[in-house]
């Protein structure tokens, strides 16, 4: 079929505000030309990210109401653990209020200064989170995820020659664990293949080097591993997830991607003593080790969810909805990351906009013309989230990350329609100047002003 329907009814609705070009230009300006200062209901329609904003299905929703809001033992988090011991093998399993604290806690016990972490590409708060406790972190992506128009099938892999290298450059007893992120989504969203993942193993145990993955977007890696790698097209996603998890020593995981769910995250060790070391400080930071940071309620809905998250249905609905906004780009113009990653579109904004040097952040400039012209919000991923100091990136991109279960193909139809305006105004865009740069997570909080027209 050539329409994409959603695997899904619509049970409840929210109303979006229309706002005018002119609210939008004061808005900007008011947020000092940075999206994340736009208050939601200026947004008409919301593509900052894909994490924590996705729509819960009516399962979830009722399993919240069996939610058990004992602080010790509850049964939500025995329903919680006994999911995830299913889908993913593992015993040692700490909830933790997202992502980012799973990701602090397991640094602050392994990192430090002198320490050095190779990644296939770290994201954001994994790179600052590596970078607080003193550690380096290291990007080993494999050439191809260098160049946006490169069809490369896993152009989220490691180079493996290139971990080699590092770890007889700086001895393992440097390197506390090796990280692998599936999908990159610091390459464009792009998967890693189960051949990649076994060869950093190997890697890995010839040099008795940990390897953990930043596993939050599993579902969407393994469901890219059924279509593209070889010898795994007949098989079951369930059995392709536990390959990607029995290779791994542990993980850290932001449930608000492929959980399902608007806030959780997940902590995943092997090893019996770090294991021990990160309960303690889980009680010390988040809470105890049957809630760490979440309600009940937010427990029995991430198993319900990491339930559905594993559903054919659903990733093919997902997978396919985001290739059709990447190929509608395409046929305008737009130069994007090839081919389309799984949770988002990234646009090459440095090559859109060759008037725009990446010093005037060519990124910012895109997103907010996205927003001046259709409400549209989306977020930067060059030399605002990853420059300062001397550190350049490799490509300036914007970053059109998609809800799950929360746009409809009309919703992505106006979009299109929005962004075939944008490219015709394209030359007419300004650069930025920083104006307040805080000194970490800098995109998150800066501020901007525009640079006259040249």
């Amino acid at each position: 079929m050539k329409t994409i329907i959603e695997p899904f009814r619509i049970k409840v609705v929210e109303p979006l505000r229309m706002t005018t070009r002119e609210e939008r230009e004061r808005i900007l300006r008011d947020a000092y030309f940075n999206v994340f200062n736009i208050p939601a209901r200026d947004v008409l329609i919301d593509l900052l990210t894909d994490s924590g904003t996705g729509a819960m299905s009516s399962l979830q929703w009722s399993a919240i109401m069996r939610g058990d809001e004992s602080y010790a033992g509850a049964e939500s988090f025995f329903r919680f653990r006994d999911r995830v011991q299913e889908i993913t093998g593992f015993d040692h399993i700490l909830p933790t209020h997202q992502g980012r604290a799973a990701e602090r806690i397991l640094f602050e016990l392994v990192g430090g200064p002198g320490k050095v972490v190779p990644n296939n590409a770290h994201f954001d708060t994994t790179r600052a989170n590596i970078e607080h406790s003193g550690a380096e972190a290291v990007d080993l992506g494999i050439p191809e995820a260098a160049d946006p128009t490169n069809r490369h099938p896993f152009k989220g892999n490691m180079d493996v020659g290139a971990l080699e290298r590092l770890i007889e450059r700086v001895g393992v007893e440097a390197i506390p664990l090796c990280m692998v992120t599936v999908t990159n989504n610091s390459a464009g969203g792009q998967p890693v293949s189960l051949e990649n993942l076994r060869a950093v193993r190997a890697v890995c145990d010839r040099h008795g080097i940990p390897m953990f993955l930043d596993a939050c977007r599993f579902a969407e890696n393994a469901f890219f591993i059924k279509q593209r790698e070889p010898g795994q097209g007949q098989r079951e996603i369930r059995d392709i997830v536990r390959d990607m998890f029995d290779l791994a020593d542990g993980a850290t995981i932001s449930a608000k991607k492929d959980g399902l769910v608007n806030i959780g995250g997940i902590l995943l060790i092997r090893d019996k003593a770090l294991a021990q070391r990160a309960d303690a400080l889980l009680i010390l930071t988040e809470g105890f080790v049957t809630y760490g940071g979440l309600a009940g309620r937010d427990l029995e809905a991430l198993a319900q969810g990491l339930d559905e998250v594993i559903h054919e249905d659903y990733l093919a609905y997902r997978i396919r909805s985001t290739a059709y906004l990447g190929e509608k780009l395409l046929a305008i113009g737009f130069p994007i990351v090839e081919p389309p990653g799984g949770h988002a579109i990234y646009i090459d904004a440095g090559k859109l906009l060759p008037h725009i040097p990446p010093a005037q952040f060519p990124g910012q400039a895109l997103v907010c013309a996205l927003y001046r012209e259709a409400g549209i919000r989306s977020v930067e991923i060059g030399s605002v989230m990853f420059g300062g100091g001397d550190h350049a990136p490799a490509l300036e991109l914007v970053r059109l990350a998609i809800p799950r279960r929360v746009y409809t193909q009309s919703h992505v139809d106006y979009l299109v329609e929005a962004a075939e305006e944008v490219y015709r105004q394209r030359t007419e865009f300004p650069g930025l100047r920083m104006t307040y740069e805080p000194p970490y997570l800098r995109h998150f909080t800066a501020k901007f002003e525009e640079l006259p027209r040249s």
